[in-house]
């Protein structure tokens, strides 16, 4: 069974290798999974994933968000699934093809994560993109359409809000992966924040989500372990 830090993805969105390093030494029992997304990755590339694995046991979730010709595609995940990490992300807004070329290059090393729709985007952004009005009106249904695509090209799971998860979970079963970011703590206040469709961890855990990917509330906390502890108390409660 998981415990509640099992559910953690603290975003490692710092700009360097000794920056992240004293995140993941301060939270490495903490929390379930480290995020190193792009700011990082391409500051200290592979190195931040070998620190973070040589700290302990938690988990490695590469937020690279690739998207590009399948044949591109396919190479990059071979050579990432050569880092031993946990999760790598892959973007939906393309063909099943690209998808498909991700799980293939993974070779079953690491988890393809498809990246539905991301948690800054509403509803007008979508129509002035000229996405349809079925789309544009409900972004529900393109998180469905993607997900579907990333299902059925054999991703293990979806990047999506928290108000998505339930349609997820019933439509694609619960072993299906809801990663799920823009979380946003009542007792945080986070500036700047340019997350738009944000839930609670309890609301978030309560509709499914099997991981919840938390950056600013824990680190621009006066005391990140204690933010994490608040956050795994609330979540602790819904269980």
């Amino acid at each position: 069974m998981k415990k509640p830090k099992d559910y953690i993805v603290f975003a490692l969105d710092v700009e360097s290798v000794q920056a992240a390093e004293n995140y993941v030494h301060m939270l490495s029992e903490d929390v379930g999974v480290f995020k190193v997304g792009l700011e990082l990755f391409i500051r200290s590339g592979p190195e931040v994933v070998k620190s973070i694995q040589r700290a302990g046991a938690a988990a490695v979730f590469l937020d690279l968000k690739l998207h590009d010709i399948p044949e591109t595609v396919y190479r990059s995940m071979r050579i990432v699934a050569d880092f031993g990490v946990d999760f790598v992300t892959v973007h939906c807004g393309d063909s099943n093809e690209m998808i498909s070329a991700a799980v293939e290059g993974s070779s079953g090393k690491v988890k393809v994560i498809g990246v539905s729709v991301l948690t800054h985007i509403k509803e007008d952004d979508i129509k002035e993109a000229g996405f349809k009005d079925e789309f544009s009106s409900d972004l529900s249904t393109l998180v469905f359409k993607r997900t579907a695509l990333a299902k059925a090209a054999g991703s293990a799971g979806i990047v999506c809000s928290g108000y998505e998860v339930k349609m997820v979970k019933r439509k694609f079963g619960s072993e299906f992966i809801a990663v799920t970011p823009g979380i946003r703590p009542d007792w945080s206040h986070v500036a700047r924040d340019d997350q738009r469709r944000v839930m609670t961890p309890a609301q978030a855990i309560e509709n499914g989500s099997d991981y919840l990917v938390i950056g600013r509330p824990i680190r621009d906390a006066d005391d990140p372990r204690k933010a994490v502890s608040s956050i795994k108390d609330e979540i602790e409660a819904v269980l």
